[in-house]
Order: structure tokens, then sequence, then C-alpha cells
């Protein structure tokens, strides 16, 4: 009895096809990720400049007190306030350090950990007091509750500055 051998043949356009749709599809799944990433960025900039708008709302009246929630990435644990002229004090004095990574004049909010804020990892925020806000404890930070960060911006009569509080 003679053996048979069985033979698997594949053209050459056959292979060549197989390793087009593998390129393909791993520059799709390429492309997601980078449009994911960039939709993080686009929250944490629309973050930024809701903040930053109510505070200035906030700031321009005469005294008020509002509790917003903002969406940001879960990837962010904490939002910071620090004010690197005092000293750390507080639960969140082991941040202050970590934080001072990304400090480089004039900051007073920063996103923990270090790199989660997408290349915006800290941000001067206008018309806030930083010195009472981070007056018990310095850095003074918010956590993340699965994207939702829930803030007070407040501002008391004949004060002229607004501070913020969880």
């Amino acid at each position: 009895m003679a053996k048979k051998r069985g033979q698997l043949s594949l053209s050459f356009g056959m292979i060549f096809s197989i390793i087009l749709i593998v390129v393909f599809i791993s520059f799709a799944f390429f492309a997601i990720k980078k449009f994911l990433d960039i939709q993080k960025s686009i929250e944490v900039g629309k973050f930024l400049n809701d903040f930053q708008s109510d505070v200035d709302r906030m700031w321009q009246g005469s005294q008020g007190s509002e509790a917003k929630a903002y969406s940001i990435p879960k990837k962010i644990e904490y939002l910071c306030f620090a004010d690197y002229a005092e000293s750390a004090i507080g639960n969140s004095s082991v941040l202050y350090q970590r934080l001072y990574e990304v400090y480089y004049e004039n900051e007073n909010m920063f996103f923990y950990p270090v790199g989660s804020g997408e290349g915006l990892d800290s941000k001067e925020l206008k018309h806030i007091d930083i010195k009472r806000i981070t007056q018990a404890e310095n850095p003074f930070c918010i956590k993340n509750n699965q994207g939702k960060l829930n803030i007070v911006i407040k501002k008391d009569f004949g004060e002229a500055l607004v501070t913020i509080s969880e």
C-alpha cells in the first residue's frame, strides 16, 4: 500500500490577501484607540472650560453658592487645588510633592495621578481664593466618583474671590 500525503497549497494571492486583512484590522484597532484618547482629551478640556465659566459667573456676582456635578475621565482619581507658596498639610499632603512635578509657575489646580489629564495635568484657575481653599489641607483634593466630580462653588457677600469645596 502506498501512502499518499495530503497537500495544502495556497497561492501567493491568497497569502497576500490574509496579510492585508491582518494589517487592516490592526490599523482599525489603532485608529479606534486614538479616537478614544482624543475623546478623553476633549472631555478634560470641556470640564476645564465649564468649571472656569462657573467660577467666573460666581465671581461676578455679589454672593452665592452652587453645587455642580462635572464629568471627567475615570482614570483621573482626584482634582486637587494646591498652594505652593505654603507647605503641605492635611490628609492629602502625600500628594504635594507628586503634584509639584507639573507645577511650572502659576498653576493652582491639578489632576492626580500625574499624566491622567491627557496632557492637561495642571491649570491656573482664575478668581479663586487658593489661600482659603488650602487653609486646612494643602493640597485640597476632591475624589472622582465613577467619572463624576461633585463641587460646591461659593462666594460670600463682601468677598473678592470664590472658594471651592466638596
